[in-house]
């Protein structure tokens, strides 16, 4: 599977780790930035994960900042993204489930890198239920 990764300054080595477990797991990754622990901005990187996943360049995303927070929410900013912050097994099983999530976002700051790859890992595997929660995620698109 083709995922697209970033990340800022603050997520640069949680990013590292994760993107060595995709590829141990062989999916193909492309990486949008950064490239160091170099001071960025988020929205640099979190912009074209979201627009590869949109435009089906990358069938799943993966973020990385300080909290998870401001990937997601500007990950969230394009209309076919469904980008969520992942803190225990719950979230990265039902993000999938219900919500068809295809972006997760993860806090570097907050918990262990290990258990970040486990809920990647989770977040990976989980698939969508469709049914009922099909009607649901098609109404994200819409006007509020």
């Amino acid at each position: 599977m083709k995922i697209a990764i970033g990340s800022d300054h603050a997520g640069f080595m949680l990013k590292e780790k994760l993107k060595a477990r995709l590829a141990a797991l062989d999916h193909e990754t492309w990486d949008a930035g950064t490239s160091s622990p170099e001071r960025t901005d988020y929205p640099d990187y979190a912009g074209p994960v979201a627009e590869a996943v949109a435009a089906g360049r990358a069938k799943l995303g993966i973020l990385v900042c300080g909290s998870g927070i401001g990937m997601c929410m500007v990950a969230n900013r394009n209309t076919k993204v469904r980008a969520a912050v992942l803190h225990d097994e719950f979230d990265a099983e039902m993000s999938r489930r219900h919500n068809d999530a295809n972006v997760a976002c993860f806090a570097a700051r907050r918990g262990d890198p290990k258990e970040a790859v486990r809920l990647m890992e989770i977040f990976l595997k989980t698939p969508f239920d469709g049914g009922r929660h099909e009607t649901r995620v098609q109404k994200f698109s819409q006007k509020i």
